[in-house]
Formats: C-alpha cells, structure tokens, sequence
C-alpha cells in the first residue's frame, strides 16, 4: 500500500522562510533545516500561505500534498462524519514556532468577519503549549485598556511599537503553559519562546507593528483590506479578569495521566490531549508530535509504527482505534461538531 493512501504516516520537515527570525529549535527537532529566517513549521498542513498556491502545505514522504490525499479518499482520512460537518477541510492547522525575535503586536479576525470581508470558512483562533521558555519571558494578550481605533491607528501609522507594546496585558510563561487566544484579541510573543501551536485553517494576520521585522506593513500588514477595514476585526476591549484567566492552563504538561491540555473554550476549534508514555485514542483524524522518549504507536487497522522525539504523524480515521505507549505526545485533532457549529 503507498503512502498516498490513508494510512498512518510520518511526515518530513516543513519548515519555510518567513519575516521574523528563528528555525533553529525546530530544525534540531524535526531534522529539518533550522534557521536563521525559518521560524515556523506547519505540521500535517493543508493550509497554504496567504496569497499563496502552494507554500505551506504539507507532503507525505512520497511527495504527495496530503491535501490531495485527503481530496482523493476524503472519508477513510477524515471519517464519514467529519466529512458530513466539515467536508474536506481537517479544520486544524498545526505549527512549531521558534522565534528568535520578539512577535510583533498583531491579530487575527473571527470567522464571522473572514466570511464578510474574505469569502472564507474559518478565522483565525489559536493557542500555544509552550515547550521552552526563558526565565521571565511571557506574552502580550488582550489590552490592558479600553482603546479608541483612531487613537490606535494612529500609533500604527506612526508605528510607536513601545506603546503599542505596552498596551497589552502582560502574563510570564512556563513549559507547559496552554494559552488560547480567541481572534480578535490583539497579542505579542516574547523572543525565546518556542511553542506548538494549535489553530483554524488560515493564515490571516493584521499587524499593528512591523519595523525590524522583514516584512512592508503598509503593504502586507492588513490582508488588503486596508487599516481602517482591518481594525473591525480587532477587540478594542480588554478581557476581564474572569476571561483572561479561563484563557490560560498551567503546566498542562506534568502528570502520568491522558488528559486534555487547552483551555476547555478550544473545544469548538481544536484539541489537544498529551499522552504521557500512555494513551488509548478513538478512530479520527490527527496529526500528532513526538515530545520526548520513544515508544510505538499500535493501530486498529494498521500495522504498529515506532516513534521516537521528534517524529510528527499523521494519523488517518481508517487506522481505527489507536494506542500510543513509550514516548511523550501531543496528539492535536479536530474540534468537536456540536461545538464547533456555535464557534465564532
């Protein structure tokens, strides 16, 4: 049986240029190539890059676009159900970042404004599980104040990236911190952080802030929407206590246990469980990363597959029910249907 077809597979590197600095964690990671400009890598991708025909998807080892597998036998690798709610979209985009630069001050619209501005499906919420984090590094999440959009825009076009900075509302990080950011909430990301990321099929990113990033903000920075459309999508509003802290769970990665690592608000988007050496998993599809250790993965419908530190799977609905033992992993899948109808 090839490797196109809906089986259990190891993908190779994915890593790509992008405008902000990093690569290197992942490159020693995945085996792939590192640094300095290639920051991100889009794990099990059938996403392409914004304004793009083919950057960012991911290939099976035979050189097959897993899009175009899952398009050519769309029931065994997604499951007749999630076809029925979701048709071929897997609905999730996975990545490693690794950047060596602070993110810049930037967000992302909710569906609802993706549909009315960009004729899209999905929007753009996501959440990081932080595998490495300096002493004192955090992220920038939601504002500390309410804000006014002409006064905001004007930091931009002036681009006052210390105010814009020190708008957000603060919060240090540790390894095995899950924090979902809803779109809309405008956010920043500390240099030395390295994190897995969970998010909707998009690449939609407005910028508030871009000097020293390789990237022309004018030009790029507001989907083509221009700044005034764009900021629409942005919460001007701060989170409130209750919201801010619903947003975050603390060293989701100790303990002996399966269990779930995001915030329970992520549900309607993505899942993440962490199998700890240990985990029984029901049939579905999942891409899914090799933290440390090795171990195997033993499938229903599928022969057994050793797994070591590093490796990312794919995992199709036909291999049925799957076991993984030995090694520590974060198996990402798909939002639950029920959930994911009322996700804004």
């Amino acid at each position: 049986m090839s490797q196109s077809s809906a089986v259990p597979a190891k993908l190779p590197s994915n890593q790509f240029d992008h405008f902000y600095r990093g690569g290197n964690r992942i490159g020693a990671l995945r085996h792939g190539p590192g640094g300095p400009m290639r920051p991100e890598e889009w794990i099990g991708s059938v996403t392409t890059r914004f304004g793009e025909a083919e950057q960012g998807l991911s290939k099976l080892s035979d050189g097959t676009l897993l899009k175009d597998a899952i398009k050519n036998d769309s029931d065994a690798w997604l499951g007749a159900d999630h076809v029925k709610n979701f048709g071929l979209s897997t609905e999730i985009l996975i990545k490693l970042l690794d950047p060596d630069q602070r993110l810049p001050v930037h967000y992302h619209p909710n569906k609802a404004f993706a549909k009315q501005h960009l004729g899209l499906d999905h929007g753009k919420t996501e959440a990081w599980i932080i595998l490495e984090a300096p002493a004192g590094s955090g992220v920038g999440l939601g504002f500390k104040e309410i804000q006014n959009k002409e006064d905001l825009l004007k930091l931009v076009r002036s681009q006052d990236s210390a105010a814009l900075l020190a708008s957000l509302r603060r919060s240090e990080v540790s390894v095995g911190d899950a924090i979902l950011v809803p779109a809309g909430v405008a956010h920043a990301i500390d240099a030395g952080i390295f994190l897995l990321e969970l998010q909707e099929p998009t690449d939609l990113s407005a910028l508030l802030e871009w000097e020293g990033f390789a990237v022309d903000g004018i030009k790029d920075g507001h989907l083509g929407l221009g700044f005034e459309t764009v900021t629409d999508a942005l919460k001007l509003d701060p989170l409130t206590d209750s919201e801010f802290e619903s947003l975050i769970t603390r060293n989701a990665l100790t303990g002996g246990a399966l269990r779930s690592i995001l915030p329970l608000k992520a549900d309607g988007y993505f899942r993440a469980h962490l199998a700890p050496q240990a985990g029984d998993f029901e049939a579905g599809f999942a891409i899914a990363l090799v933290l440390n250790g090795s171990g195997s993965v033993t499938f229903a419908n599928a022969p057994a597959m050793e797994i070591t530190q590093g490796d990312a799977l794919v995992i199709p609905h036909a291999a049925g029910n799957y076991s993984i033992s030995g090694a520590n992993v974060i198996v990402c899948r798909p939002p639950l249907a029920e959930l994911a109808r009322v996700a804004i």
